[in-house]
């Protein structure tokens, strides 16, 4: 029996709130995020995005790209509490439920609390109770695996709703450009340009070893995608396996001293962080973006669980000095994540992503 998969994703999700909450933004060109030097975009509204503002865009190409954007300062106490109302509508219908993030998740509505055949019915009530409840809109795919879903959720965006039945996945598959397919980021969809992969029809042709070969573990994904399976499951609690925090800095940092107080900064929220969540790891990453942008990362396991600021501090401090030619390069970003967590002690997964310290929780 094939299985009925539901992916709502929420139209612009933290914009829309902004623009719903506060009548003189909307119709206009909106940017949540801070709109100084070095800042970044979480998220623009529909009308920013036509002048090409997208997500994790840095402030001043938004500014260029679209100089009359309003930047709005994000309130993830809203979203938050807004995402709320919507996992609960979810729970109307299945407790098979996976949030991705905030503003999306997959629903496995095969056997649903209200006995409905159509999960395509269930994902148009979904959508309706999301706008009357909350006055947003939210786009739904539907489809039998998760694969699919999520790529049908984003075909007729905004405020879209879009099938991908059985019997026509094959063709629909094989027409899909490759920068479409899930799990295909910008970086790996060129170099399968490169290959000569621009469809799915493309990708069809090339043997799983050959996948594999090119990219690695991925290659299998990309090889069983391509023939529309997927059999991963809706999982209903997803465990948190990493926790950290990052900083993107006003002024790029030269001097030693500047940057153990911005690891110290780190250190303190990451431990903040932890504290709530009562999250235990053995894990520490270092994570430092150098103002050419390149990025290197250093990690030490430990033998006990990191509790306090002062391990993490000390820890992370031990991996900064650890980096060569330190003084030598300017850093626009540092960061500090927890891994290798004790699963008894982590708690479900909900908000998964990690959030900049420009956007505290």
């Amino acid at each position: 029996m094939n299985r009925k998969i539901i992916h709502i994703d929420m139209d612009a999700f933290y914009a829309s709130i902004e623009q719903r909450d506060n009548p003189e933004l909307r119709g206009k060109p909106v940017a949540v995020g801070y709109g100084e030097k070095r800042g970044v975009v979480a998220a623009a509204s529909y009308e920013a995005r036509k002048y090409g503002v997208y997500s994790a865009m840095p402030s001043v190409t938004a500014l260029r790209k679209c100089p009359h954007i309003i930047f709005v300062m994000p309130r993830f106490d809203v979203y938050r509490s807004v995402s709320n109302q919507i996992m609960q509508i979810f729970l109307e219908y299945t407790d098979k439920v996976e949030p991705l993030s905030l503003d999306e998740a997959f629903l496995d509505v095969t056997v649903n609390h209200r006995g409905l055949r159509s999960a395509t019915m269930i994902a148009r009530e979904i959508k309706q109770k999301i706008f009357n409840r909350t006055r947003l809109t939210a786009s739904a795919g539907v489809s039998y695996n998760k694969f699919l879903a999520k790529i049908a959720s984003d075909y007729n965006k905004p405020d879209g709703l879009f099938v991908i039945e059985p019997d026509k996945a094959e063709d629909f598959i094989e027409k899909l450009p490759i920068d479409k397919f899930f799990g295909v980021g910008r970086v790996t969809a060129a170099r399968m340009v490169e290959l000569d992969i621009k469809t799915g029809y493309d990708l069809k042709q090339w043997s799983e070893v050959d996948l594999v070969r090119e990219f690695g573990k991925a290659g299998i994904a990309y090889y069983h995608f391509a023939r529309g399976v997927d059999n991963r499951e809706v999982e209903s609690e997803r465990v948190r396996k990493s926790l950290g925090a990052e900083e993107t800095f006003l002024e790029d940092l030269n001097e030693i001293v500047d940057m153990l107080a911005a690891l110290d900064e780190i250190a303190r929220e990451v431990s903040r962080r932890a504290e709530k969540r009562k999250f235990l790891a053995r894990t520490l990453t270092l994570k430092i973006k150098y103002a050419d942008f390149t990025i290197i990362t250093r990690s030490r396991t430990v033998s006990y669980y990191i509790k306090t600021y002062r391990e993490l501090f000390e820890l992370g401090k031990e991996l900064l000095l650890q980096v060569d030619d330190l003084e030598e390069k300017k850093i626009r970003l540092m960061g500090l994540t927890l891994k290798n967590a004790d699963v008894d002690s982590v708690q479900p997964l909900i908000d998964g992503f990690q959030l900049s310290l420009d956007f505290k929780e």
